[in-house]
């Protein structure tokens, strides 16, 4: 199959629309795909990180990560939608680093939240918080998003080079595991990808029953926290924490009015 007709079919059959916000989306690699790579990376990470295993910290990350899960099965089961957490294979790890302030999820519901970041999600409501934005990434499927933009830049690469040079490009391509392997580093996401897992996350912690406000009070504390390094807006794939702050107290009606809690 020649590049160029292989470009526009990936395009013409992988449109995809973001659960509740309705972002129409660009996925060309399938959870079939994806999941295993993410896994076996998420695996990896675990062997090369201490990790907490017991105490409050760990037991209370569980619990709330629980309750969100419960609370988006319920949602799209009232509704009568698909759930796009219906095959994930849900894991929450806490890692022993104090000098990172970071959570993530990974493609299918693999978790990480870092011990460091546990000073500004400093209560319930925080917690919820940070591991409802993290479970939104998994939710709009932005690693699955990101990783896709890889592999069509990558065959857009060799499009290109075929049709300057007449020949493909030389050497393996990067493979979907050093995609994850690097995952927040390689693998950042777009401003608009941290913007609707800001919103998301907000409709995930309200539904299962937590406060909003204290989202935008954990993003004053880390407002805080990164008040010397903190880059300009311009200059960052996320969006600035006055942004972000401005961004939810904005949200927040709109949410309780949309989602009401039975």
């Amino acid at each position: 199959m020649k590049l160029l007709p292989l470009l526009i079919f990936l395009f013409l059959s992988s449109c995809t629309s973001v659960s509740i916000t309705e972002r129409k989306q660009l996925i060309i690699l399938g959870d079939d795909v994806i999941y295993p790579q993410a896994f076996k990376a998420y695996d990896d990470f675990k062997k090369k990180n201490k990790l907490i295993e017991e105490g409050a910290d760990f037991n209370k990350i569980q619990e709330i990560t629980e309750n969100i899960k419960k609370a988006i099965k319920v949602f799209y089961e009232s509704h009568k939608k698909p759930d796009p957490t219906a095959n994930f294979k849900w894991e929450v790890i806490l890692v022993d680093n104090n000098d990172i302030k970071n959570a993530w999820c990974m493609p299918g519901g693999k978790m990480a939240v870092y011990s460091g970041i546990l000073d500004i999600a400093n209560n319930d409501n925080a917690l919820a918080a940070l591991m409802g934005h993290e479970i939104a990434h998994a939710v709009a499927r932005h690693g699955s998003e990101r990783a896709s933009q890889g592999v069509l830049l990558d065959i857009g690469t060799m499009a290109l080079e075929k049709l300057i040079l007449g020949q493909s490009l030389s050497g393996d391509s990067r493979r979907l595991y050093e995609y994850f392997a690097n995952f927040g580093v390689m693998l950042p996401f777009s401003r608009g990808h941290e913007t609707e897992a800001d919103y998301l996350g907000l409709v995930f912690m309200h539904i299962a029953g937590y406060e909003m406000e204290e989202a935008a009070r954990m993003w004053q504390r880390m407002n805080k926290e990164n008040s010397n390094s903190q880059p300009p807006e311009f200059l960052s794939t996320h969006p600035s924490n006055k942004t972000r702050i401005e961004n939810i107290r904005k949200w927040i009606p709109e949410v309780k009015k949309k989602f009401k809690l039975s």
